[in-house]
């Protein structure tokens, strides 16, 4: 038999490459994100991993994408060209979502947004280690863990804190790999305007309310019992993610 690599070997989740393939535990979400893959690869978007089904210890398999993923996609989307490419990629995920409908009894990691005439099956964790990159150019989304139908703006708003970034100078030049201190207003219209938005009128707003959306699903995730939000909770991101909010309420004249 292959060996197995580990990629991820928390208390909570155990994910394993074999191969050509990724095996990880199945959540009660997992049959919704694999009908959800299934029609992006039916659609033609090259840039999920595919479904393979379930393995003899009942892990879900996909297909494994490779490339420069996890800490190393943050420097991927410092430059203009693959911060345009980033949000280029959002765009074409929720593009090739058009005319997915999740079945009947879909069950999502999180509650779903409201109905309206925008809302797709957001990736929900869409950030700069959830993408590979060969080089400079994005070859592949992974983690749909928190997949959901929502506005196409939850995915957008959450990208654009870390990409904006809705962070102080400090951290983005010790911790994200930014040279100097960023043009935050440069980077949110960059952004979207490669991601097809017309107008940043009500951007800041909805990244600060996202923030606190995240802030809230940590906090009940954490008071449900579940990995690795009630280790997270323990060792103190509440009053991290609260200080974020407050910089960001504080700073959003960089943004606008």
């Amino acid at each position: 038999m292959t060996s197995e690599e580990v990629m991820q070997d928390g208390v909570h989740r155990r994910v394993v490459r074999i191969g050509d393939t990724v095996r990880r535990p199945v959540q009660p979400w997992t049959p919704s994100v694999h009908a959800l893959l299934r029609h992006l690869d039916e659609a033609g978007f090259a840039y999920a991993p595919r479904p393979l089904g379930f393995d003899e210890e009942g892990r879900e398999v996909l297909t494994f994408i490779e490339g420069d993923s996890g800490p190393a996609g943050w420097a991927k989307v410092v430059d203009d060209q693959g911060l345009r490419k980033f949000a280029r990629l959002l765009r074409d995920y929720h593009d090739a979502c058009a005319g997915f409908s999740p079945p009947s009894d879909a069950t999502w990691s999180v509650d779903t947004g409201g109905s309206g005439h925008d809302e797709t099956v957001c990736h929900g964790d869409f950030g700069p280690w959830n993408v590979v990159w060969h080089g400079d150019q994005p070859a592949g989304i992974i983690d749909w863990d928190f997949a959901r139908p929502a506005p196409r703006l939850h995915d957008v708003a959450y990208a654009l804190e870390y990409v904006a970034p809705f962070r102080d100078d400090a951290e983005c030049l010790q911790w994200l790999r930014y040279p100097a201190p960023p043009d935050r207003r440069r980077r949110l219209e960059i952004f979207c305007t490669a991601y097809g938005l017309d107008s940043t009128d009500g951007i800041v707003s909805s990244v600060i309310g996202r923030q606190h959306d995240n802030a809230d699903l940590v906090r009940r995730l954490a008071e449900q019992g579940h990995e690795p939000q009630s280790i997270w909770v323990a060792d103190g991101l509440l009053a991290e993610l609260d200080n974020r909010i407050a910089w960001s309420t504080a700073n959003r004249h960089l943004f606008e």
